[in-house]
């Protein structure tokens, strides 16, 4: 179905009855430049004080549905959102003919996303101003774009940046992955899921959260809708995260950041490494950082009391800005 528009075409969300769809969404299948199509939704805000625009950058092997708290979340707030699936996950184009691999040849394609998602959909069809909400993978991307974000959005609140793995050794792995991708083996699995969708391991033990009912419910749309899950990175993949990673860490750019950041991190994180971060936002002024004590890596599916204190963090760091737009735009 064509919505009028080239290179952009309707596709649906996934509800199930714990996870409805928040009302009023859009949807679109959005073109990049190099020929992928990305899955992108968009809602107006649910409340009177109209405060702009989040833009959510999910994580790697997340999709659109396990976002829908968070969107209702933000609408409440007065915030209009746009939320899209990454190429090669979620319901967007798929990079390999395995489409469970989580596989790009480089974090650059993820940029070509971002820019055609704010270009294409955020800045052409929403309202000012314009925040960046971003977990993870996603919010590595987002400091990537940062150079070009200064001219497009106010702040950025980003939740456990991959700026380096838990468990270290971030230069040692990146050289180690580049052999193996120059001996053309950066499409094999780099880990242990082999096939096995990530999204359905079992609770137990589980590092990303102390949820069990969120957790269970995004377990749920995987069962209903098996194609939005992923399984394992290629090493591909991984040596281009842990470029990005090195990249982000090495003098000068965090001092170059030009628009004020937040970073929220997990106190139990397990996935990405706090030493990183710290490191990070020590570096900057434009850059705060929150630690959220007794939380595990994904903040937004985690635990109410552990949500309660992410969000007390974001309305001080962007509620200000949204007030000088609303006082700005009935002048």
């Amino acid at each position: 179905m064509q919505s009028g528009r080239k290179g952009v075409s309707l596709r649906d969300l996934v509800a199930i009855p714990h996870n409805p769809v928040p009302p009023g969404a859009r949807t679109a299948m959005i073109a990049t430049p190099d020929g992928k199509e990305l899955r992108a939704a968009w809602w107006g805000p649910d409340a009177p004080a109209r405060q702009g625009t989040v833009v959510l950058l999910q994580g790697r092997a997340e999709f659109i549905e396990k976002y829908f708290e968070t969107v209702q979340d933000l609408r409440r707030r007065g915030f209009g959102v746009v939320a899209f699936d990454w190429r090669g996950q979620g319901g967007s184009t798929r990079s390999l003919r395995d489409a469970r691999k989580g596989h790009v040849d480089d974090f650059s394609e993820y940029l070509v996303d971002l820019s055609t998602i704010m270009d294409e959909l955020a800045l052409a069809r929403c309202a000012p101003p314009f925040h960046i909400l971003a977990h993870s993978t996603g919010a590595a991307v987002a400091l990537l774009y940062a150079a070009r974000a200064r001219t497009q959005v106010e702040r950025m609140v980003l939740t456990a940046p991959l700026l380096g793995l838990a468990f270290g050794h971030t230069a040692t792995l990146s050289r180690l992955t580049g052999l193996i991708n120059y001996l053309g083996l950066g499409e094999v699995y780099a880990g242990p899921d082999r096939g096995r969708l990530v999204q359905l391991a079992p609770f137990e033990n589980n590092p990303v959260t102390s949820d069990r009912r969120r957790y269970e419910r995004n377990q749920a749309v995987i069962d209903n809708s098996p194609s939005l899950g992923l399984s394992g990175p290629t090493f591909a993949w991984l040596h281009s995260a842990l470029r990005a990673a090195e990249y982000i860490a090495a003098p000068g750019f965090a001092e170059r950041v030009p628009l004020p950041v937040l970073i929220a991190f997990a106190g139990r994180e397990s996935v990405v490494s706090n030493a990183a971060i710290e490191a990070f936002a020590l570096r900057t002024k434009t850059v705060a950082s929150v630690r959220i004590v007794g939380a595990k890596h994904e903040l937004l599916q985690e635990a109410s009391r552990f949500r309660d204190d992410f969000w007390a963090a974001f309305d001080a760091f962007i509620g200000d800005t949204a007030q000088r737009w609303s006082a700005a735009l009935q002048t």
